[in-house]
């Protein structure tokens, strides 16, 4: 199967997902591991232990929709046996607040990036594990991307993708799997709220 052109998708969407309107969560633990993904996007290579790589999570939200915004995304070593754990220490994580935004722009902002921050880390791979549905499903190309906000976003993501040069997934994982990205973004919201930076960006140390 090929990647999706830079078109506007396929297919139209079904019924919107509801975990795709929504403000922050709880902050709550993560239980159990990742489960089989519900929708994958195109891979050219399957990850191997010399690979530099990601497990990217992300997570957008609006306390509103619109509604003042943020953008939380933890990214995991490839290399580490616990990459896949939603549990996992994040080796890197950003947490952004957007101003007054859509919940789908601050999901898509999200995912844009974490993929700008793995690419500078040196990523060769990413996989995305993501609890938006319509991401995933969009990036794959199985549905269209009508919303005229989302076509700019949606196109930077793909464009990035393809530049790592061992492939990339994009998989939808429950919500509750993603408790770390969601708390990135509880914490920008309240961040700024209590009078603090707009951006906080975490990399991992130098070795």
């Amino acid at each position: 199967m090929r990647e999706p052109p830079l078109t506007l998708g396929f297919e139209d969407e079904p019924e919107p997902d509801p975990d795709n309107d929504r403000a922050p969560g709880p902050r709550a633990g993560a239980g159990g591991r990742d489960r089989t993904a519900k929708s994958a996007a195109r891979t050219p290579a399957a990850a191997t232990g010399s690979t530099i790589g990601f497990i990217v999570r992300t997570d957008g939200a609006a306390r509103g929709n619109p509604g003042p915004a943020s953008a939380g995304a933890v990214l995991i070593s490839l290399a580490r046996p616990d990459a896949r754990d939603p549990r996992a220490a994040p080796d890197a994580s950003i947490s952004d607040y957007l101003g007054v935004q859509t919940n789908n722009v601050a999901e898509y902002t999200a995912v844009v990036r974490a993929i700008g921050l793995g690419l500078e880390l040196g990523a060769e791979r990413l996989e995305l594990l993501l609890d938006s549905k319509l991401i995933v499903e969009q990036l794959a190309g199985h549905w269209r991307v009508k919303d005229l906000k989302l076509r700019p976003l949606w196109a930077e993501a793909l464009q990035r993708l393809r530049t790592l040069p061992k492939g990339w997934t994009a998989a939808h994982v429950p919500r509750a799997q993603n408790t770390l990205a969601d708390a990135m973004c509880n914490d920008a919201i309240d961040r700024v709220m209590a009078g603090g930076p707009a951006s906080v960006v975490r990399r991992p140390n130098p070795s």
